[in-house]
């Protein structure tokens, strides 16, 4: 197993905790907007393990602002790492995981389905990362790669996070997670049992929770009734 972030400091402590369960990993500081960075986090995994069989994308970033507010500046920072980071390491590891026939998971958001108010470019960024997630999956999958899209809303934590905002016009709702939007944190070890099960499966997405399902169907059905149904739960 390899796990990489940008610092190493985050990394050797989950590094020491999954080798004291017994797993054999590798831990690799490497900021995945810097195509060089991707390329040998790939070529050091493979080195290492002799071939790649999974590769999870979760990094990404959050935001809160208005959308007349957010800058063509701000919106061009949230696709650098919301998506175009996950278009960099899925380029570099996908010949090993077609190789492999492997698994491609990618973290997008509930905000990947539908857009929620006051998160600035962070919907537009998740919104792109769910087509081009689709778009691997239509023309991979009859080359043997499994490609699953995973929905989730907020993790739960030991402390509520509250989101920075240079806007002083928005609720304070905005700035909890989810936007104000009434979902409650999930665990993170149940969350990635769900996520390596949906894998294993070979399923195309997971929506966590499973009931948000509910708005995203409406929504398809009726984007006023959708839109209704985000403005009663936030």
């Amino acid at each position: 197993m390899v796990i990489a972030a940008r610092g190493s400091s985050g990394i050797d402590a989950v590094v020491d905790e999954l080798r004291a369960a017994g797993g054999e990993v590798l831990g690799i500081a490497a900021d995945v907007t810097r195509q060089a960075d991707v390329d040998r986090l790939i070529d050091e995994t493979v080195t290492r393990f002799g071939r790649l069989d999974l590769l999870v994308n979760a990094v990404g970033r959050s935001a809160r602002g208005a959308a007349l507010s957010t800058t063509p500046e701000e919106f061009a920072a949230l696709l650098e790492l919301n998506l175009l980071a996950t278009v960099r390491v899925t380029r570099a590891a996908g010949p090993h995981l077609l190789r492999s026939r492997g698994h491609l998971v990618n973290i997008g958001s509930l905000a990947a389905k539908i857009a929620g108010r006051y998160m600035g470019g962070y919907s537009a960024s998740k919104f792109a990362l769910a087509g081009y997630t689709d778009q691997l999956r239509l023309e991979l999958a009859g080359e043997g790669l499994k490609v699953l899209l995973v929905c989730p809303g907020p993790i739960a934590r030991d402390e509520v996070r509250h989101y920075e905002t240079s806007d002083p016009t928005l609720p304070e709702s905005a700035r909890r997670p989810g936007a104000g939007i009434r979902v409650p944190g999930m665990a993170a070890d149940d969350v990635a049992r769900r996520v390596l099960r949906a894998a294993e499966r070979d399923r195309a997405e997971l929506i966590l929770p499973a009931r948000a399902r509910l708005v995203f169907v409406a929504a398809a059905i009726s984007r006023r009734l959708g839109h209704w149904l985000v403005r009663k739960l936030t």
